[in-house]
């Protein structure tokens, strides 16, 4: 079936359904214990396996802000024209007052997750100077989604500056300067901290091999991006 829905549709968009549609075929709430993954599990009965008895896949859609209403209306549209079983849940993530007087995203955006155990996100802006962090780490931390895996490979057809690249880069999402641990020492000093700790080290690095195994991957190439970070 997935075959005879690509042919119908252009080759650039082709490619994208024919990765999408792989990770859909997967069946409903299969956890990868890596990333994407989310920390509670829906309880058996309530809006877990029941709500695709269809067939139909329920979906977290968060357009996000800047470029992103616009780049997931595209995704939106390839998946509409592929005929894609999806029903999209959409919520809004934008800064709100928590009880404690601190930003923090909300709470119909974490429930849609929990529920779906799967999303498209669009790009999440973060205003300079208005007293919140980034709403993209907010995501990565109360989902625990500390494997970022970005694929990157040539289409036949298209030309580009290098010819036969297939690499995958998997970055570590949670720690480092992302970590978040910033305060004043003193008037006009202030200190970032880097923390890095041996487990979330080696959870990234077991993901990364196991990853590697999977997909049939020959080689696992440690880099230490030490230039901005």
């Amino acid at each position: 079936m997935a075959a005879r829905i690509i042919r119908k549709i252009p080759f650039r968009e082709s490619k994208v359904v024919e990765s999408l549609l792989k990770l859909f075929e997967s069946g409903p709430n299969k956890p990868s214990g890596g990333v994407g993954s989310v920390k509670n599990e829906v309880p058996a009965g309530r809006a877990g396996a029941a709500q695709y008895s269809t067939g139909v896949r329920k979906v977290t859609l968060i357009p996000g802000h800047g470029i992103g209403p616009e780049i997931t209306v595209a995704v939106q549209k390839i998946f509409e024209a592929a005929k894609v079983p999806i029903e999209w849940d959409e919520v809004d993530v934008t800064a709100v007052r928590g009880p404690d007087g601190k930003f923090g995203i909300p709470q119909r955006a974490i429930d849609s997750v929990n529920a779906n155990k799967i999303g498209l996100k669009g790009p999440l802006m973060t205003p300079v100077g208005k007293g919140y962090r980034s709403l993209n780490l907010a995501l990565r931390k109360e989902f625990d989604l500390y494997a970022n895996v970005r694929p990157c490979k040539s289409l036949d057809g298209i030309k580009t500056l290098y010819d036969n690249v297939d690499v995958v880069t998997i970055r570590e999402n949670t720690e480092g300067e992302y970590s978040g641990i910033e305060h004043e020492i003193v008037d006009g000093v202030v200190q970032s901290i880097k923390l890095i700790t041996e487990e979330a080290s080696k959870r990234v690095a077991e993901f990364a091999f196991q990853f590697a195994r999977d997909n049939k991957r020959k080689k696992v190439t440690a880099v230490h991006k030490a230039n901005i970070m």
